[in-house]
């Protein structure tokens, strides 16, 4: 999904579903499902930063961690760093076998279904298991959001560093201490902190190591989980700067999970906005912050905090509460707080991301008509 030039596609996600299972009664059986990710259809560029928005509770962290596999999906596929003729062979078998009326005989049928089974055991990173899966970590990382968890508070700061290059076999001893040497400097750190313990630092420091870690390995793609809102806003910034150079200089690949539209606006290359699960705006970040379409980014947008107190700032009228990813509303799932639900469509049919031009996609019956 893009306007313009063409990209190297790096992560191709589709019909991707991650529930969660609730239990209730005397014999705790599954009563229901909590949706956070449901149906998100997905590209992301090689060298790009994307950034995921949306209220807290909508499924962007639960988007990221079932994307690097960190939970299990539902159903859907995530396909990484898989060429393009593989992946429209992919495509062109599923609407063949969809399709009832193809005129493919039972023989030619099977053929095709066993042809897709073994691509898709191949590519589809969500069902990787065991020596596969753990392979993978190699490629694949994550920032935490508050790194005073997420780091180990009893380990050294080298031994917390090296541990994904011993884990995964990569390196040790030696060759292990150097690198994760040479990853410190990258992150604005030096030798003096590889023998402190994490509780000797500052949060912006600690997330400075946690960066350490995840990119120790040299992963192709990254998950950013609000990694800055657990420090102050002059920290914000230099993680920020360090964030867009590491970027740079070893050519990552991002995704940028945050409620802070400002962080988002500064560092990413392109938005997504979440909603109760499902993406409901996705285009250029120059794009969506000066011609958002959505009701609901409206809303967002029109949230941001205004520095000049003479501005005054008329805000998109939003009414309710989110509701439960339990049961959400038919329809369209905003329809119930939108401002310019239309009673014929918005309650009834789920719209899909239609893209209006510029690599611009909304999924909005108000914007896009019937589409």
């Amino acid at each position: 999904m893009t306007g313009g030039a063409r990209m190297e596609t790096l992560l191709t996600i589709r019909h991707l579903k991650k529930y969660f299972p609730v239990f209730g009664g005397v014999f705790k059986r599954r009563v229901a499902d909590v949706r956070a990710v449901d149906d998100v259809n997905l590209e992301v560029f090689k060298g790009e930063c994307f950034g995921v928005v949306g209220e807290s509770g909508c499924g962007k962290t639960t988007l990221g961690k079932t994307t690097i596999r960190l939970y299990p999906a539902t159903s859907g596929q995530i396909y990484l760093d898989v060429p393009q003729a593989t992946l429209k062979e992919i495509t062109d078998l599923e609407q063949k076998i969809a399709d009832p009326h193809n005129g493919t005989k039972k023989p030619e049928l099977s053929k095709m279904k066993n042809r897709l089974r073994i691509l898709r055991s191949k590519n589809d990173l969500a069902k990787y298991s065991g020596h596969r899966l753990r392979q993978l970590r190699r490629k694949m990382q994550i920032v935490y959001q508050d790194p005073t968890t997420s780091l180990d508070p009893r380990m050294l700061i080298k031994d917390i560093v090296s541990e994904p290059l011993i884990a995964q076999g990569v390196a040790k001893g030696r060759l292990a201490r150097d690198r994760t040497l040479e990853m410190l400097e990258e992150v604005g750190l030096s030798e003096r902190h590889m023998f402190r313990y994490p509780h000797e630092f500052s949060g912006g420091q600690r997330q400075r190591v946690a960066v350490a870690r995840a990119l120790v390995t040299h992963p192709e793609f990254v998950v950013l989980d609000e990694p800055t809102s657990a420090v102050d806003v002059s920290v914000r910034a230099q993680l920020l700067d360090m964030f867009v150079k590491l970027q740079k200089d070893l050519g990552l690949t991002f995704l940028f999970v945050s409620h802070d539209l400002s962080v988002v606006e500064v560092i990413s290359n392109r938005v997504g906005v979440m909603y109760l699960g499902r993406i409901v705006e996705l285009a250029d970040t120059n794009e969506i912050f000066r011609n958002a379409l959505h009701p609901y980014t409206q809303a967002l947008m029109a949230s941001i905090p205004q520095p000049d107190p003479t501005q005054r700032r008329v805000r998109a009228p939003l009414k309710g509460d989110v509701p439960s990813p339990i049961n959400p509303p038919s329809g369209c799932r905003f329809h119930p707080r939108c401002p310019s639900a239309m009673s014929g469509m918005c309650p009834h049919k789920e719209p899909q991301l239609v893209d209006v031009g510029k690599g611009h996609y909304v999924a909005c019956y108000a914007v896009t008509g019937n589409a």
